[in-house]
């Protein structure tokens, strides 16, 4: 071969034909990288704002939900009537306690409803309620009963019923006795309480036809009659309840009779504490 053409060796690089810089290149590459990565945190914001809005909607859409879905199990349970009015709140975020399957706490109250024949404004607050079946934590609230009502809660007991007035923190309890074949009016004024599930009512004064009495004096003019109408009346009033509510305080206010109760849990799964309750025999 001949070395007419011979091949010539590339130049250096630092020699004839310097490497080329493009103005501004390596400040535009530095720029571009920061602007793709700045694009994150405003798709996460937009991520964390949907979600939120979901969320927001969820609780929404439950707490619309939920008191209906409610009301129709107390209705059903206690055999109340379908256009019975009741309103319904639980506390708390709901959507994590459904997903938990357990409701911390819920609210339940009316201004009117019948149980076992006693008419009256009901609250009640129910705790730990489970939402796959099963019995409450607990629950208590108040039945708010007036006059007549009242009146009707002390059918058994020896005092003469005919009507009770309230004048907080006492009622007065006015009928007649039966004295030598008269009707003799009479007026006891009691201080009602609770011991043990059952009224308390002690006399705190006592009018006979209209004149105010000691009680040695009614006594001494009523004999047994009278004896009857200065003690301490002790009533059980179980049997006009469900067999799962039990009282445990009672106070007068204003021209109302406000009864607070506890409730058994196992009133949402036991037919038995739905029924009435009952009272020893005398």
């Amino acid at each position: 071969m001949s070395d007419e053409n011979p091949t010539l060796p590339y130049p250096e690089a630092d020699a004839e034909h310097p490497t080329l810089v493009i103005p501004g290149g390596e400040q535009a590459a530095d720029a571009a990288a920061p602007a793709r990565r700045k694009r994150w945190p405003w798709v996460l914001l937009i991520i964390v704002v949907v979600l939120a809005l979901l969320a927001v909607a969820g609780e929404l859409l439950v707490r619309a939900i939920l008191p209906g879905v409610v009301r129709s199990i107390v209705v059903e349970q206690l055999d109340l009537p379908a256009d019975q009015q009741l309103d319904v709140d639980a506390d708390g975020i709901l959507l994590p306690q459904l997903i938990g399957g357990r409701l911390d706490s819920l609210h339940l109250s009316t201004d009117s409803v019948t149980i076992q024949g006693i008419t009256g404004a009901a609250d009640v607050t129910a705790k730990g309620v489970p939402l796959r079946g099963g019995d409450l934590a607990g629950a208590s609230g108040t039945i708010t009963v007036d006059e007549s009502q009242f009146t009707t809660l002390l059918a058994s007991t020896d005092l003469p019923v005919d009507q009770v007035a309230f004048d907080a923190p006492d009622a007065t309890v006015s009928g007649s006795v039966q004295v030598l074949g008269l009707a003799l009016p009479v007026s006891v004024t009691v201080t009602p309480g609770v011991v043990d599930g059952d009224l308390q009512l002690t006399p705190q004064g006592i009018s006979v036809g209209g004149i105010v009495l000691d009680a040695d004096r009614v006594q001494d003019t009523l004999g047994s009659v009278g004896a009857a109408l200065t003690k301490t009346q002790t009533i059980c009033i179980a049997d006009q309840l469900p067999a799962g509510i039990t009282i445990t305080g009672l106070k007068i206010t204003g021209t109302r009779a406000v009864i607070d109760v506890d409730v058994n849990g196992a009133i949402v799964t036991d037919d038995s504490l739905q029924q009435p309750g009952t009272c020893p025999r005398g």
